[in-house]
């Protein structure tokens, strides 16, 4: 096989593909067996009819050549795809030049590749992510949640705060609806919970016991309805002093102190826990926003959607789920899932082109050795040899794409090194402390 390349306009190239005699004749070879099962010749078995029979009962060798051709053209195109290294992103529009009879067969196949893009600003990107460290606050919150298990309640004669326990009748009335109105007595309601409707939180505080509260919310699926609230008891948590003592009594820490320094440390894992698992994803999302959207191919969000709604029904069909159901539950239409599922694949595709640009940016390109390494970890995990993947790999014209892959794995882990990464307030963390499962103490 020969295979050259010309530059088109549009992210196209255009490939020209000879074949030569021994692997025309191999694809004949392979047609001849295929028809051979599919053929029925009185006074032989399928399978078992010889070459020059078959062609005599098919038509003749412009026919068994002709199937050859159509048979192996996917061959043919998988591996002039791996000799010119080329990046293809869709279907290719073939043309047969020559050959098609008799002779050196020769085909032309035009098909879009992916675009190389340029990128700035890489090496200054800055990306928020929770913040790793504890401060006093977080671990004072998290005490008075152990307090207030043991809290007491006590009515108050004063405008209503977070936090309060208020009493109330609730009627709520659907509008424009059918639907009975639903009435609840004595209903008990934290402050700040936010668990009646939205914007109850701020009309009710500063309120007292035995005014009354009415608003519209928001019951779902567009339907609005009028909340109707009698607040008969405020009631407040008083906890309980913090000693030594009570420690003792009502946790497994024997001291205030044993019991803060032990919610330090619990905190601090989940934090940092936190951090590392955002870590990636902020980055590599910040890392694709530099890249336009302008040069974002459709047929790569396209491709790339339709993978990710091959996985979500792949997921739900192992759950025993259909559809249908999911759409359901999750309270969406098919056009909002398909649009959900079409910017993130649009997010993905931008992410692609970005660390591919950040590659040749950087001079990321990985050796030889360094694939060949890759190439024998992926193999033994899919429990095949090296040179079985490796052919695998050639023949099905993903040479590229692995190649690609291990460049994109060099390039985060540049990435993890180079990026400054900074907590809501603006704070810098040092990675150093994302690589570990422990800090110093309250960092902030």
């Amino acid at each position: 096989m020969r295979a050259t390349t010309t530059n088109l306009e549009n992210h196209r190239i255009k490939l020209l593909v000879e074949i030569d005699d021994e692997e025309m004749n191999q694809a004949i070879d392979a047609a001849a067996v295929t028809l051979a099962k599919q053929v029925s010749v009185k006074g032989f078995r399928k399978g078992k009819v010889p070459k020059n029979v078959l062609i005599a009962n098919i038509g003749g060798p412009a026919v068994l050549r002709s199937e050859a051709i159509r048979e192996s053209m996917p061959d043919f195109y998988a591996h002039a795809v791996a000799e010119s290294l080329i990046d293809p992103i869709g279907q290719p529009d073939i043309n047969i030049i020559a050959g098609e009879e008799e002779g050196m067969l020769s085909f032309e196949a035009e098909v879009e590749v992916r675009p190389q893009v340029e990128i700035t600003g890489h090496r200054d990107l800055r990306v928020t992510i929770p913040s790793p460290f504890v401060s006093d606050t977080d671990v004072e919150s998290q005490i008075d949640r152990f307090r207030e298990t043991d809290a007491i309640l006590k009515d108050v004669d004063r405008p209503i705060v977070t936090g309060d326990l208020v009493t109330m009748d609730v009627h709520v009335q659907q509008i424009a609806t059918d639907v009975e109105p639903l009435d609840m007595s004595d209903f008990m309601y934290t402050v700040g919970s936010g668990t009646i409707t939205e914007g109850v939180d701020e009309l009710i505080m500063g309120l007292k016991a035995g005014e009354e509260l009415k608003l519209n919310g928001n019951v779902g699926n567009g339907v609005v309805a009028t909340y109707e609230l009698k607040l008969k008891q405020v009631q407040e948590r008083v906890l309980p002093e913090l000693s030594d003592e009570w420690v003792e009594e009502n946790t497994e820490w024997a001291t205030v102190e044993e019991m803060r320094d032990a919610i330090v440390a619990q905190m601090r894992r989940m934090k940092i826990v936190e951090a590392q698992m955002s870590q990636r994803d902020a980055m590599l999302v910040a890392l694709g926003e530099l890249v336009s959207e302008d040069v974002v191919p459709e047929v790569l969000v396209e491709s790339e959607t339709s993978e990710r709604l091959h996985d979500l029904g792949h997921r739900l069909s192992e759950q025993q789920l259909n559809l249908e159901t999911f759409l359901q539950v999750t309270n969406q239409t098919p056009e909002n899932l398909l649009e959900t599922l079409r910017q993130d694949a649009r997010r993905a595709v931008r992410i692609d082109l970005a660390m591919r640009a950040l590659v040749k940016a950087e001079n990321l390109e990985p050796t030889s050795e360094e694939i060949d390494q890759e190439l024998e970890q992926t193999a033994e995990s899919m429990g095949v040899t090296p040179e079985l993947l490796r052919t695998n790999l050639r023949d099905t014209g993903r040479v590229v794409t692995f190649n690609a892959e291990v460049a994109k794995m060099k390039g985060s882990r540049w990435l993890t090194e180079n990026v400054t990464f900074v907590d809501p307030e603006g704070v810098t963390i040092d990675v150093e402390l994302l690589r570990s499962d422990q800090s110093d103490g309250l960092d902030a």
